[in-house]
């Protein structure tokens, strides 16, 4: 079975046993991020948001915890990167970053970037309606918050994650420049090989890395690397931005 076969048939477990569990209360369910792109490169994770019309009990806390532990065991390697929010109707119509009603109440940070990849029409339905009807649309200033955001998490895992750190970090330079944050890390690194090609070599070996195909040796090279990569996005982030203001200020 190929990965958005995969991808498809976890969705489908997703969606009904959330119907099961949650019932009424159950407003809305959004699959969104790469899942729903179609990309070149392999998925790590299925990013997602339950819409809630009321809190959740305990019980139904515990009955969801105990779903997620059933889909990891029963369709790895995907099954266990269901990554998302379940968040009350009251806050998701709202730009605020909503708190989970689960897993130590996180907050959704990147909040305006998820109403955008909705609102641009990326996502897949799995209850509700159109996230047009509950999403507020985004302001700039909002969706720059989340992206910087999204730096800090960067700087801090460039030795963790090297071959994400460097797709994402194209997938940033990409947005600062258009100021369009509707695209995939594949996408971006794609974009990326003709827009940087001085840099075209190691977004490759990140490219690689995500199909699994990265040897010892390249892992090697990215992790002395990224740093530089690193220093170099920012740059042109800082560019970008700088750019954006010189162009926004009044004459």
């Amino acid at each position: 079975m190929d990965q958005q076969e995969h991808i498809k048939v976890i969705i489908r477990e997703f969606q009904k046993r959330l119907l099961i569990i949650l019932g009424g209360k159950l407003h809305a369910a959004y699959v969104h991020g790469a899942a729903a792109f179609h990309d070149s490169l392999p998925t790590g994770d299925i990013d997602f948001h339950v819409i809630l019309e009321e809190p959740l009990t305990e019980p139904e806390k515990q009955a969801l915890e105990d779903m997620h532990e059933a889909l990891a065991r029963e369709y790895p390697p995907l099954g266990g990167a269901l990554d998302g929010y379940y968040i009350l109707l009251e806050d998701a119509i709202k730009k605020t970053p909503p708190r989970s009603e689960m897993w130590a109440n996180a907050t959704d940070d990147a909040w305006a970037l998820h109403r955008e990849h909705m609102l641009a029409g990326c996502y897949i339905v799995l209850h509700g309606g159109d996230p047009k009807e509950i999403c507020l649309p985004r302001s700039w200033p909002e969706i720059e918050a989340a992206l910087l955001d999204q730096i800090q998490y960067i700087a801090e895992h460039l030795e963790v994650y090297p071959d994400y750190c460097i797709l994402n970090l194209c997938r940033l330079i990409y947005s600062f420049r258009t100021k369009d944050v509707v695209i995939s890390k594949a996408k971006a690194s794609e974009w990326a090989l003709v827009a940087i090609p001085e840099w075209k070599w190691l977004v490759a070996l990140a490219r690689r890395s995500y199909e699994r195909k990265a040897t010892s040796q390249d892992r090697a090279v990215m992790l002395r690397e990224v740093k530089n990569f690193y220093a170099y996005a920012i740059s042109q982030i800082d560019e970008a931005r700088s750019g954006f203001r010189a162009a926004s200020s009044p004459k």
